[in-house]
């Protein structure tokens, strides 16, 4: 073809391994979510989201080379993994039965907006550490930047108490006696 430009490697396309990966998170989320629905496609993110929640979680323990996360460790570890990979979340408050968590910024960026099951990985990475370290945990995602919210705000309720059973949630048990 004359005139074309021929130097690909210098082509202005935005495509990096960030925006990849972020793509590839959102299409095959949309694609469990067209096919088995919502409530499957959330369930399936969750199990990923539960393995690598078991697995920050013991990266963290090992870093501070402690057995267990107190609540104040837990609450300091959610917000600064999510920081790690991009979020923006900050604790807006916490007490013995939860922790009330406020987000700014998705890790997915822009390709979470319509992307519910997505948000499963925060839930389950939550979930799966408050509950190793503390025991329990029901998170409660009360607004998500995907649901076209402007912020997240979560409630990691850690008490399997009458304020956890009211509010729609799932719940994380301590694999771990």
């Amino acid at each position: 073809m004359s005139g074309s430009k021929t130097d690909i490697p210098s082509a202005e396309v935005d495509l990096d391994r960030d925006l990849f990966m972020r793509t590839l998170i959102r299409e095959l989320s949309g694609t469990l979510e067209d096919v088995v629905g919502l409530e499957d496609a959330s369930g399936f993110i969750s199990i990923v989201g539960t393995t690598i929640g078991e697995s920050i979680g013991q990266a963290y323990r090992a870093a501070l080379d402690v057995e267990r996360l107190s609540r104040d460790q837990v609450a300091e570890v959610l917000v600064d993994l999510k920081r790690r990979i991009g979020g923006q979340f900050h604790v807006i408050a916490q007490s013995d039965d939860r922790i009330v968590l406020g987000n700014r910024a998705c890790p997915f960026g822009d390709k979470v907006l319509g992307r519910p099951s997505m948000c499963m990985m925060t839930s389950n990475v939550f979930g799966s550490i408050a509950a190793e370290n503390l025991g329990y945990a029901k998170v409660e995602l009360q607004r998500t930047i995907a649901a076209g919210h402007g912020e997240c705000r979560v409630v990691v309720h850690l008490e399997h108490g009458k304020a956890a059973r009211e509010v729609d949630g799932r719940e994380y048990f301590a694999s771990r006696e």
